[in-house]
């Protein structure tokens, strides 16, 4: 995956808290055992740490002026993109925010754009206090993508992920997948409490993972406004095969065999590894958000 050297990042999509502290904040979900609790029941790609009873809070956190001035001074173009994860995340994000603007606006509605939130340990949401335990989520209390960026690290060597820029853009766009479920009334569908290979959950999961596949499917068309072009420049079928392996890697069954040596389908939040890269394949392969119909 390539970025266009000249493209100006937009670093105002991305609000960098790691390093701060969180007075009298505390996740129920932390480290150790609890963390492993949490990788059990598949929070990994979850809609929100509210789902799991965190602690109480409603503040969302303040992005420092020391980490702000960070990635505004170190993220500016498509150069800085290429060669630094923070600044790569930076421009996903504008990518997948870009596309989906477009897609709002073709079909006469109007997509509103979603801050990712960069912290490090625990993090203040609407939804909770939550802790890196979690993985990356979206609250839906305050439209905020959250991401501990040492998760990328987790996939790889937790996980069992092959790796790679794409797998990190997947992750991303999967979280946004929940903005635009959100935007669209679909995401309460799995509040209802119910778990299962067919359950609201794991459809609102996978479905993610197709919204995913469909910004994938136009990333290199998708114009950047400072320059008119893609900002995204090159996918390779390298890139879409990372992407692949790491939705196969986050998948229900293949997180229950590795962490708990038995898969128990009734018991699945998130789909199984050959069902998320299914869905993940068939925005790819459509670029058609209307072939993300996974309740049907």
């Amino acid at each position: 995956m390539q970025f266009d050297d000249d493209a100006n990042l937009d670093t105002s999509e991305v609000q960098d808290v790691r390093g701060s502290r969180i007075p009298g904040g505390r996740a129920t979900v932390g480290g150790g055992l609890a963390g492993l609790i949490a990788l059990l029941l598949g929070l990994f790609f979850g809609v929100g740490p509210d789902n799991l009873g965190l602690s109480s809070g409603s503040d969302s956190p303040a992005a420092t002026a020391s980490s702000l001035a960070q990635v505004q001074s170190s993220c500016r173009t498509g150069r800085d993109a290429n060669t630094k994860e923070d600044c790569r995340i930076v421009a996903v994000v504008n990518s997948v925010q870009d596309f989906w603007t477009d897609e709002f606006r073709r079909r006469s509605g109007t997509y509103t754009r979603s801050p990712t939130v960069f912290f490090s340990g625990q993090v203040a949401t609407a939804c909770g206090t939550a802790t890196s335990a979690v993985g990356p989520f979206y609250c839906p209390g305050d439209r905020k993508v959250y991401l501990d960026l040492g998760f990328f690290d987790e996939l790889r060597t937790k996980f069992g992920s092959s790796g790679g820029p794409f797998a990190q853009a997947y992750v991303v766009a999967h979280e946004y997948g929940h903005h635009v479920q959100d935007l669209m009334g679909t995401l309460g569908r799995s509040q209802d409490g119910r778990t299962g290979a067919s359950s609201n959950a794991v459809r609102v999961e996978l479905q993610a993972d197709c919204y995913a596949g469909v910004w994938a499917h136009h990333a290199t068309t998708t114009k950047d406004e400072s320059t008119g072009r893609p900002l995204i420049t090159s996918l390779t079928d390298a890139d879409i095969r990372d992407g692949l392996d790491a939705a196969a890697a986050v998948g229900d069954d293949r997180i229950q065999e590795r962490f708990q040596g038995r898969v128990t389908p009734e018991t699945w939040t998130h789909g199984s590894a050959a069902q998320r890269q299914q869905w993940f394949h068939q925005g790819y392969r459509t670029g058609d958000m209307a072939q993300c119909n996974t309740f049907r």
